[in-house]
């Protein structure tokens, strides 16, 4: 599982991919979402807003395991 570090209380779910290196430009998450399923913590999402707070985990289909952690 890969740590991808926040500074802020929480980051969007759309935010999240980009800054895990997952799509290139934030205009991407709206087309990927639609697309790749996610599962946030076992349950399916693709809310781009949605929030992700430290502890959360994020199980992108053919990406991999990731887990939100705070600086």
């Amino acid at each position: 599982m890969r740590e991808v570090s926040i500074k802020t209380e929480y980051i969007a779910l759309g935010q999240f991919l980009k800054l895990a290196d997952v799509i290139d430009t934030g205009g991407m998450a709206k087309a990927f979402l639609a697309e790749v399923p996610i599962h946030i913590n076992g349950e399916l999402d693709n809310r781009r807003g949605r929030k992700l707070y430290p502890g959360d985990e994020v199980a992108i289909e053919g990406y991999g395991r990731y887990q939100v952690v705070s600086r």
